[in-house]
């Protein structure tokens, strides 16, 4: 059987990264940037007031506390920009200063006179205080996003704030599912018949691919019939799939038929079976026109980590972003397995009452069991050749997808 190392990386060497695509900023949510941004403006574009005040000038020294000024005009954010100005001028948060001006001191630490109309302030104030000057945030010219950068909320405000109205993102990877069983049944609403089960695997990857950064383009149910497999592998390429993913038959079964229909396709497999639990007879072909294909097998938990340390470092390759880093995490108890192969958990990551965070392997790792999962918040690897681990054992720590880093929750202990 094959290393999961050695599968992941004939997995990374058959990829082809995308193409790009022109996007705009505003639907961009999720998306990987293919080309750095730079910034062609500054950011404040201009000097402007942190709180409401009085704007003034006064050379290099602090205005003292006591002193009184003119109250020669007031400026509003949105107002345009002022000649020269003297005196004091009452001004708003966001406000541009007048030419001239070049501190603020907070209204709630000046006195307002009259007769004429001046301001006493009650404190001293310095140059460049409460003042957001131009560029202090994002200098004309300079870098802002790095390719590779997955764009969440906070992106996008920089590039609305920055005028960036479009960018180049990755072409999001076109994935078909088939998942294969004559036992499955996909509406919820029609009651089972004997020995049938709902189909599970296939709401999962529906809803988990997109989330991986991929668009699922077909899905499809099929029995245990290599015809039938056929027909609905041609249907998901003319939909346009650069990948399809299969669940079931892949083992040695009598209906494992799955590399019987790749042979008839004309693909390569470049292997099949992985020293891992869950998943082993996980087998990866490449088709004759380039189409990566993934046969997970049919166990719910077994097509999960299929998906998750297989399928979604072909998809991280493919939109040009750097392999993973997992997170170190100690173990909160001990744990022990049998040698050999390499096992991913369903776990929780949890602060315990001093905030120290720890990895819990959580009961029922059998890959027929689902409900785990949907109490788990990360993935943690043990090597295969690990046997006996003590409580605090570092171990490697994973999201529950690429684009997710691990989450955790607070223990009762």
């Amino acid at each position: 059987m094959l290393e999961p190392a050695d599968a992941q990386r004939i997995i990374l060497d058959a990829c082809t990264p995308v193409p790009a695509e022109d996007c705009a900023g505003a639907a961009a949510l999720g998306r990987v940037l293919a080309r750095a941004v730079a910034s062609d403006v500054a950011l404040p574009p201009f000097d402007n007031s942190a709180m409401d005040g009085y704007a003034l000038g006064g050379g290099a020294e602090p205005l003292p506390a006591g002193s009184a000024w003119p109250i020669e005009g007031e400026q509003a954010a949105g107002d345009a920009a002022r000649g020269r100005a003297h005196g004091a001028w009452e001004i708003m948060t966001g406000a541009r200063l007048p030419d001239g001006l070049d501190r603020v001191i907070p209204l709630e630490q000046t006195e307002r006179l009259d007769a004429p109309p001046r301001v006493r302030l009650l404190a001293e104030v310095a140059p460049g205080q409460n003042v957001r000057r131009a560029g202090s945030d994002v200098a004309a010219g300079e870098p802002v996003l790095a390719a590779g950068s997955l764009l969440a909320p906070q992106h996008l405000m920089l590039l609305s704030a920055l005028g960036v109205a479009r960018v180049e993102v990755a072409v999001r990877p076109r994935v078909a599912v088939l998942c294969t069983g004559r036992e499955l049944v996909d509406d919820p609403a029609v009651p089972l018949g004997p020995g049938q089960i709902r189909n599970s695997n296939g709401p999962f990857l529906a809803a988990r691919v997109p989330r991986a950064g991929a668009e699922l383009v077909h899905a499809e149910t099929v029995g245990d019939d290599v015809d039938a497999f056929l027909a609905a592998a041609g249907r998901a390429r003319a939909a346009g799939a650069q990948m399809l993913i299969s669940t079931g038959a892949v083992s040695m079964g009598r209906y494992d038929f799955v590399p019987l229909a790749l042979q008839r396709l004309g693909a390569e497999v470049l292997f099949h079976k992985v020293a891992i639990r869950p998943g082993k007879p996980l087998l990866f072909a490449r088709l004759p026109d380039g189409t990566l294909f993934f046969g997970l097998p049919g166990n719910p938990m077994a097509v999960a980590a299929g998906l998750r340390f297989f399928v979604e470092p072909a998809l991280r390759a493919m939109l040009g972003l750097p392999r993973e880093r997992p997170w170190q995490v100690p173990l909160a108890a001990a744990y022990a397995k049998k040698p050999r192969l390499h096992f991913y958990l369903k776990s929780r990551l949890e602060l315990d009452a001093a905030g120290r965070l720890a990895a819990v392997v959580l009961p029922g790792q059998e890959s027929y069991r689902i409900r785990p999962l949907a109490e788990a918040n990360a993935w943690i690897r043990i090597p295969g050749e690990a046997m006996e681990l003590p409580a605090g054992t570092l171990v490697d720590a994973h999201g529950l997808g690429h684009l997710e880093s691990p989450s955790w929750g607070w223990s009762e202990a």
